[in-house]
C-alpha cells in the first residue's frame, strides 16, 4: 500500500533525519527561525519527496548506492548544485552513491525522486525500446518544455495526494495509476533531454572539484572538535590552498574557514536548543564547541542567526517535529 505523510519541522537536525536513506549535513547560513515542510510519498517502485525550507543553508547530501535519484527545483528560487544553478526545467540525474553540495540563498522548494536501477531499465526498454545510460557521476538534464511540464504537473499531483486529508493515495488503483504516469514522465524526460552546454559544466573539472569537496567534508567531520587552520586543512585534504579556496567559493559560496565556523556555530546552536536552561550555560556550551572567547562568540552568533546565544538557550527544548495540518 502507498504511504504518504507531511511534516513540519523547526529543528534543522530533525529535518535532516527525515530524508530517508540519504545522509544530510545541513548548515544554516542565515538569520531567522528555521521552518521546513517535508512531504513524503512511498509507492511500490518510487519514493517521492518535496522539501520546503525557510532559511538559506548549505547541505552536504550523500545518496545510497542502490537507488537512482533525480533532484530538481520546485520553486522560483534556483538551487546551487556543486556550483551550478538548478533552475526551473532542470533535472539532475545522480550517479549511484553520489555526494553533492546543494545551497540556497533563501526560502526554497525542491524535489527528490528515487527508484531502483533495475526498474528504470525495465521501464525504459518497455517505453523506448532502449536502455537509459546511467551516469557514473551526476549530470544535468534539460528535457523539452513539453516533457518537463508534464513531469512537474505529476510531481505536484503526487505531493497533493500525499497531503490530502481524504487519503486517496491509499487506494491501490490510484497509487498504481499515478506511479505509472510518473515513471513514464521520468523515462521520457531522460530520453528527450538535451546535452548541457554550460561551459562551467566540464565533467572532468567538476568531478575533480567534487572529490576535493568530499575530502573537505571528511576532514571537517574528523577534526570538528579541534583547532584547525588553513595550512593544516589543506595538508589533510592534499590540495593547495588556492584550489581549496576556489572549490569552496564555487560549491559553498564561502571560504573554507568560514564554512568551518558556520558548522561549529550550527552545532553550538543545536546544543543550546536541546539544553535545559536551568542547568546549562552559554559559556560551557560555547567552550565545548571550541569558542573560547565568549564575547566574540556572542557577536558572531547573533550576526549569523539573528538572536543571542542566551535567547536560544532560554527558549528551551521543544517539540520540533509534527504532522502538518491536513496531512
Amino acid at each position: 500500500m502507498a504511504e504518504g505523510a507531511t511534516f513540519t519541522l523547526s529543528d534543522p537536525d530533525d529535518y535532516a533525519a527525515k530524508f530517508g536513506d540519504a545522509r544530510v549535513n545541513l548548515t544554516i547560513t542565515g538569520a531567522g527561525q528555521f521552518r521546513a515542510r517535508l512531504t513524503r510519498l512511498k509507492l511500490k517502485h518510487l519514493e517521492i519527496h518535496r522539501f520546503r525550507e525557510s532559511l538559506p543553508r548549505i547541505a552536504f547530501i550523500s545518496l545510497p548506492p542502490d537507488r537512482i535519484f533525480l533532484s530538481f527545483s520546485a520553486g522560483e528560487v534556483p538551487l546551487i548544485f556543486n556550483g551550478l544553478a538548478v533552475r526551473d526545467g532542470n533535472i539532475i540525474l545522480h550517479g549511484a552513491g553520489a555526494h553533492m553540495h546543494q545551497r540556497s540563498s533563501g526560502e526554497c522548494q525542491w524535489g527528490l525522486i528515487s527508484l531502483s536501477p533495475e526498474y528504470l531499465e525495465i521501464c525504459s526498454k518497455a517505453l523506448t525500446a532502449r536502455s537509459i545510460e546511467l551516469p557514473l557521476v551526476s549530470r544535468f538534464l534539460r528535457p523539452s518544455r513539453v516533457e518537463i511540464s508534464r513531469f512537474q504537473h505529476l510531481f505536484r499531483q503526487a505531493c497533493h495526494l500525499a497531503d490530502a486529508r481524504q487519503k486517496l493515495i491509499e487506494h491501490p488503483e490510484v497509487a498504481r495509476a499515478l506511479e505509472q504516469e510518473i515513471l513514464h514522465a521520468i523515462v521520457n524526460c531522460l530520453a528527450a533531454s538535451e546535452a548541457d552546454d554550460n561551459p562551467k559544466n566540464n565533467p572532468k573539472t567538476r568531478d575533480h572539484h567534487a572529490a576535493v569537496m568530499v575530502r573537505l567534508e571528511e576532514a571537517l567531520k574528523k577534526h570538528i572538535d579541534q583547532k584547525l587552520n588553513m595550512p593544516a586543512l589543506c595538508a589533510e585534504i592534499g590540495v593547495p590552498e588556492r584550489t581549496l579556496r576556489m572549490c569552496c567559493a564555487e560549491f559553498l559560496g564561502v571560504s573554507p574557514m568560514r564554512y568551518l565556523l558556520l558548522q561549529r556555530l550550527n552545532m553550538a546552536r543545536a546544543a543550546l536548543r536541546r539544553a535545559d536552561p536551568s542547568t546549562a550555560s552559554v559559556t560551557q556550551i560555547a567552550r565545548n564547541h571550541q569558542f573560547l572567547e565568549l564575547g566574540r562568540f556572542a557577536v558572531t552568533y547573533r550576526t549569523t542567526f539573528g538572536e543571542t546565544p542566551s535567547t536560544t538557550l532560554e527558549r528551551g527544548p521543544r517539540l520540533s517535529t509534527q504532522p502538518a495540518e491536513g496531512a
